[in-house]
């Protein structure tokens, strides 16, 4: 009996040895998806007011916009997300209600780039801000800059929105039933994320591309065809 448990002892050790030398197959566990590189609030500058804690939330949903703003060459993705972190600062003055609310920060956690950068907005442990009604606790917002109804987002874009929101997903443990879009949240509400976009969830694929990578695959993602009643050239950098 002693020889016995001193042999299942030797196992238990051996096992936990090997889990420990990050043995993912042996453990059942998968790679972990990398972080994506963020430009950080310092880096580009952030000024926001403080939040009231009880705007504190455990994210459960990650739910992806558009700008609604049309990008144009040579526009600056630093002054574009400073200019907005403002503009919510002043919205009492310059909006008419129900508009003219204040925002302490950006409305979003993420803002996506066309050249594929990611700035950091608002700090995840807040929720967001809305001009629509739905329940905004629990939300991760993503912004891709541009208007996806006028002009087609870039691979680029794409690329940085699929890691990212795999790196959240994981990192938040948030079920891929629970990425949507801002269509999705406030329905008849708006048609953010546009059509150019949108496409990409009516037809499954940006879940699969996002699966895909929290399953530690490389999906190939590439933009689709112009849509027939979509726009035709993507966003000039």
């Amino acid at each position: 009996m002693e020889s016995s448990n001193r042999t299942i002892k030797h196992l238990l050790v051996t096992c936990v040895a090997i889990c420990s030398m990050g043995d993912a197959t042996a453990c059942g566990a998968i790679d972990e998806v990398a972080k994506p590189r963020l430009v950080t609030r310092d880096q580009w500058g952030s000024k926001s007011a403080p939040i009231p804690d009880e705007r504190k939330q455990v994210p459960v949903w990650v739910t992806i916009h558009h700008a609604g703003e049309l990008w144009k060459p040579g526009d600056d993705p630093v002054l574009f997300v400073r200019d907005m972190q403002e503009w919510g600062h002043n919205r009492p003055q310059l909006e008419q209600p129900p508009r003219d609310t204040y925002w302490p920060d950006l409305p979003y956690h993420f803002l996506i780039a066309p050249d594929g950068r990611i700035f950091e907005g608002r700090l995840v442990e807040y929720e967001p801000e809305s001009n629509t009604k739905y329940d905004l606790r629990g939300n991760i917002g993503i912004e891709m800059m541009g208007d996806f109804n006028e002009q087609r987002p870039t691979p680029e874009q794409l690329r940085a929105c699929v890691q990212l929101t795999a790196w959240l997903c994981q990192k938040y443990h948030i079920d891929i039933d629970h990425v949507r879009t801002h269509q999705d949240a406030a329905v008849g509400q708006t048609d953010c994320p546009g059509k150019d976009f949108y496409r990409y969830f009516k037809d499954g694929q940006f879940k699969e591309w996002v699966s895909e990578a929290v399953a530690g695959k490389h999906p190939k993602i590439e933009p689709g065809p112009p849509l027939a009643d979509g726009p035709k050239k993507l966003i000039e950098q």
